[in-house]
């Protein structure tokens, strides 16, 4: 079966396990999901994630983080993916979107790789939108 839209998928499976109180979550891998789970490791929203072959193909297997408490809250609160196949969204260095006020984080596909936002505003240059991440 073919996905129109692997990375909302990706973004799907993470804030459902995270829903369920799962600990671990196995996505197909791809090099530039494998860019974002990056991003979110170094933001603090996931503990880690690493490259596995299972059945035969490459699959991303993510360790979700949870505040510790004793109901299981994960520290992603929300995804929203802004550019989509049907509607991307472009943004220069100056436009470079906050989210919630800097509480939140974006991230952008740029000539220099896939970046955070605080990222692109220390390099200078804007890209697509990919998603808000808070």
């Amino acid at each position: 079966m073919s996905m129109t839209d692997p990375i909302s998928d990706l973004f799907v499976r993470i804030l459902n396990a995270g829903a369920r109180g799962h600990e671990k979550v196995i996505i197909p891998a791809s090099r530039v999901k494998a860019e974002i789970l990056k991003i979110f490791k170094a933001e603090g929203f996931i503990k880690q994630y690493q490259s596995i072959t299972g059945d035969g193909h490459e699959v991303l297997e993510v360790e979700l983080r949870y505040f510790p408490t004793r109901q299981k809250k994960s520290y992603i609160t929300g995804i929203k993916r802004i550019s989509k196949p049907g509607r991307r969204v472009y943004v220069g260095k100056k436009d470079i979107p906050r989210v919630m006020n800097g509480l939140g984080v974006a991230i952008l596909t740029t000539p220099s790789g896939v970046l955070s936002d605080h990222s692109s505003r220390q390099q200078g240059v804007g890209g697509e939108v990919l998603c808000h991440i808070w």
